[in-house]
């Protein structure tokens, strides 16, 4: 089942300024590409040090090299100071739509004026957890479901109950969907009569670090509190390891639970210790519907009729492990 949400006035008002738009340089096609001239996007991300943001440049540059597109690829390695304008001049030198990959609404906002300004609409995957008029359309995961999912798996292995359990929450502010999953397990937690370690969700300054700032916030925690940690729920599986690698190497029993179903993490929850869950988030079937939804701007200059979609995941536990495409090798 998929949920939709969206701003349909905000997105037939585009619909209805883009079909006016000349293809010329320097702007939006409505429709685009115009005679015999190629259809010109400008992609980029943030997040391309990420095994997920690797596959993601990868896979848009397979597609737009199928479909014979005119692609421009800006790889923004964490640094929005540092991509955004390039984005910028690139939406300057004219192009028919811009693609968003694994970035944050709230840190382009350059970009989406300049969009904006350019008439050239923005097709995200995983760029905002909500409607948002930047962009003609953003398809990305449900954070609840992910949430409920791990925290299931994590009851379980707690002996069917949270209340009273030290749980620590590490996120990531600066990724839209860690931000507010972190938050809703937060809440879900202390609804469940668990204790948060910490008080507050502990935050990684980095993803490219994610790992050893875990291990050192679990490892600080557990040296402080001996025996006082029951599990440790993260916002992505990269920083899990590192939680879970503290565990490990203190002796504790605590459980750990991730997500994006890395080949490290489902390695983990087959072998049935510290790692019980992480949550598979379908990025390529996310691309497939982004790309669907581009080519028929393309043919037809008409776009979505609906902006924002968050799709269903699923909860890799050792009971479906094995049957899981890890994320770090989709191509």
């Amino acid at each position: 089942m998929r949920r939709w949400t969206g701003l349909g006035a905000s997105v037939a008002v585009l619909t209805m300024v883009l079909a006016g738009c000349s293809s010329g340089d320097g702007g939006g096609g409505g429709g685009g590409g115009g005679g015999d001239d190629p259809f010109r996007v400008v992609a980029f991300t943030s997040g391309n040090q990420t095994p997920i943001g690797a596959w993601w440049v990868k896979a848009v540059e397979a597609k737009a090299d199928e479909l014979g597109w005119d692609l421009t690829m800006i790889q923004g390695d964490f640094d929005f100071q540092k991509m955004n304008p390039q984005v910028e001049s690139a939406i300057g030198q004219g192009a028919d739509v811009i693609l968003d990959g694994y970035t944050d609404v709230a840190a382009i906002g350059s970009i989406v004026t300049a969009a904006r300004d350019s008439e050239i609409p923005i097709f995200a995957m995983d760029a905002a957890t909500e409607a948002t008029d930047a962009f003609a359309l953003n398809i990305t995961t449900d954070q609840q479901g992910i949430v409920d999912g791990t925290l299931e798996a994590l009851t379980a292995s707690l002996g069917g109950s949270l209340e009273g359990k030290n749980v620590m929450v590490i996120g990531h502010d600066p990724h839209p969907g860690i931000r507010m999953r972190a938050q809703l397990a937060l809440e879900d937690l202390e609804a469940a009569g668990a204790t948060i370690a910490g008080g507050d969700v502990q935050k990684v300054k980095s993803p490219a670090t994610g790992r050893t700032e875990a291990l050192a916030l679990v490892t600080d925690y557990l040296t402080a509190n001996p025996g006082g940690l029951d599990a440790v729920w993260v916002g992505w599986d990269d920083a899990a390891l590192g939680a879970s690698q503290a565990i490990t190497e203190a002796g504790s029993t605590a459980k750990v639970t991730g997500s994006d179903a890395t080949s490290e993490a489902i390695a983990q929850i087959l072998s049935g210790g510290t790692f019980v869950a992480t949550a598979n988030q379908p990025w390529p079937e996310v691309l497939d519907s982004v790309i669907e939804q581009v080519t028929a701007y393309q043919e037809t200059g008409e776009l979505p009729s609906e902006n924002y979609e968050a799709v269903d995941t699923t909860i890799v536990t050792a009971e479906n492990a094995s049957t899981i495409t890890p994320s770090d090798k989709l191509g």
